[in-house]
């Protein structure tokens, strides 16, 4: 052995056992398997100088042009060939639409014969009526086979089977007894002149009723739902009802809203006794009753902080007629004697002759005492002539029960 060999420290060689050999390839499949959940001690190299793909979001903030290449490129280092990728992908676009599309507007195919575009169609005119008051056993050939027969004699709108397009009555369900319609039916026609002849059998009878007939697309006689002077349950008076209002509302919110509907008299808002907040209604007297007319036909007192309120004719107490009752014959009151009563007064027949004239006032005089204003018997009186209950201790009559 040489000097140099003698001189250089011995290494010990580390023997590379099972469990190593394991490990790694434990972590090898670990990183072909993408589903599989990596522990902390897998370990996976990652370069972090080398260049990215462009993404979808970044596609799409180019094609809007809210960025540019070259501020991507500088920020996360893009793979130069997603950016040529992406280039080629924008002309081919720009060259499909420019020759897919013909001077006329109608697309071209990719042989280049020009389409024309498909015209939209247009939606189909119904004339249809709508058919009320009718019994609720009439069926669809009752109402087919009527108005074909009433129709024959007209010229112009004669109605047949063929013509008629549609029939709908809607039919309810009764316990599951008996399947009945619901008093009406739609009925939808070719044209115009055939639904107009089939509007003037209006008021005709079927089975003993007078059919309603009208165009199916007409609404009037329904009640409008911001007409509220006419859907207003009360009367009108010169008070306005104002409900759903919030707990913040206050008097002066009230006033300065409903100001310039009229001269505003007083506010009543309904309050909580504790917080003394509203509680959701309020009564605003007007002077006259053009006040609360206006407020309910302005459209602008429907929202109070951009919540929406019900409003109505509230009730005018000042006109309200109080019936007068009939007058009723007083009831007669009558004094029971007590037991020391009846004692004294025969113990004083027995001493004085009786003076009938004196005995009259006496009655007269204790009958005045004994009697309210509404000659009825006071509840002093009643209860002192009441039977009093006895104070004694009574001894009890039961069976005593041991339990061994």
């Amino acid at each position: 052995m040489s000097d140099v060999e003698q001189t250089m420290p011995k290494t010990e060689e580390v023997p590379v056992t099972m469990e190593d050999e394991t490990k790694k390839e434990q972590i090898a499949k670990a990183l072909l398997d993408p589903t599989k959940k990596r522990k902390a001690e897998d370990e996976i190299e990652i370069d972090m100088q080398s260049s990215v793909p462009l993404s979808k979001k970044q596609k799409r903030l180019l094609r809007r042009g809210k960025i540019t290449l070259e501020e991507l490129n500088a920020k996360y280092n893009i793979d130069p060939s997603s950016i040529e990728e992406y280039k080629k992908e924008a002309e081919v676009k720009t060259k499909a639409e420019k020759e897919g599309e013909a001077p006329d507007g109608n697309t071209s195919d990719e042989k280049g014969e020009v389409k024309e575009k498909k015209p939209k169609k247009e939606k189909e005119k119904k004339f249809g009526v709508w058919i009320g008051n009718l019994t609720f056993d009439t069926t669809k050939e009752e109402l087919i086979k009527l108005f074909t027969a009433k129709t024959r004699e007209n010229e112009v709108g004669k109605v047949t089977e063929e013509d008629i397009v549609r029939v709908h009555m809607p039919l309810a369900h009764n316990d599951g007894k008996k399947i009945k319609n619901k008093g009406f039916c739609y009925m939808d026609f070719k044209t115009n002149e055939q639904m107009e002849s089939i509007i003037k059998l209006s008021e005709s009878q079927l089975n003993g009723r007078n059919m309603l007939i009208k165009d199916s697309k007409s609404y009037e006689g329904r009640p409008d739902k911001n007409d509220l002077v006419s859907l207003s349950k009360n009367p009108p008076s010169r008070i306005l009802f104002v409900g759903n209002l919030s707990f913040d509302t206050t008097d002066e919110l009230l006033k300065k809203h409903f100001q310039h509907c009229g001269e505003i008299v007083k506010i009543r808002m309904a309050t909580f006794q504790d917080s003394g907040k509203c509680k959701g209604f309020a009564f605003i007297d007007f002077r006259s009753e053009e006040g609360a007319t206006n407020a309910l036909k302005d459209k602008t007192c429907r929202k109070i902080a951009a919540r929406p309120i019900r409003m109505e004719y509230g009730e005018d107490r000042s006109k309200r007629q109080v019936k007068r009752r009939d007058p009723v014959e007083p009831r007669k009151s009558f004094d029971i004697p007590s037991h020391n009563q009846e004692r004294k007064s025969d113990f004083r027949s027995e001493d004085k002759p009786s003076t009938p004239h004196r005995t009259v006032k006496k009655a007269s005089t204790t009958r005045r005492n004994h009697v309210d204003s509404n000659n009825r018997v006071k509840s002093s009186v009643a209860l002192r002539s009441a039977q009093r209950g006895s104070a004694a201790i009574v001894p009890s009559q039961g069976k005593k029960v041991t339990f061994g």
